[in-house]
């Protein structure tokens, strides 16, 4: 999975959560990127993945929604996405979440684009 467009990492991140692949998912993310847990704490490298690891095992289906996308010259933007979570519930109910993101991407030396900082839930 490679982001071409700063939206393709939450497009990627979505498909990649949806298909199961923490792996392909961590990978969107800048070697030293974080992504604010649910805790208010940061998780960074091995961490992310180690998150991202369990959070596929709840089978989770991820509908993701950039609806603005503002840019800071040519090598980073800022995404805004609302994001809407389904969880298969213990009693066979689906459990419905959703959140509004914050995400800022950075362009890489080989063009592509990974997550620099990810906060699920910056805007509520």
């Amino acid at each position: 999975m490679t982001a071409r467009t700063p939206e393709d990492c939450d497009r990627l991140f979505g498909e990649g959560i949806n298909a199961g692949d923490a792996a392909s998912v961590a990978a969107l993310y800048e070697e030293n990127g974080g992504l604010v847990l649910e805790t208010g704490d940061v998780a960074t490298g091995p961490a992310i993945r180690g998150f991202l690891d369990a959070f596929v095992a709840m089978k989770p289906r991820l509908e993701m929604n950039v609806w603005r996308v503002v840019r800071a010259g040519d090598d980073i933007a800022v995404l805004y996405n609302d994001w809407r979570l389904t969880l298969p519930g213990g009693d066979g109910a689906a459990v419905v979440s959703d959140g509004k993101a914050i995400e800022i991407v950075r362009r890489q030396a080989d063009g592509t684009w990974k997550f620099v900082l990810d906060d699920p839930r910056a805007r509520g």
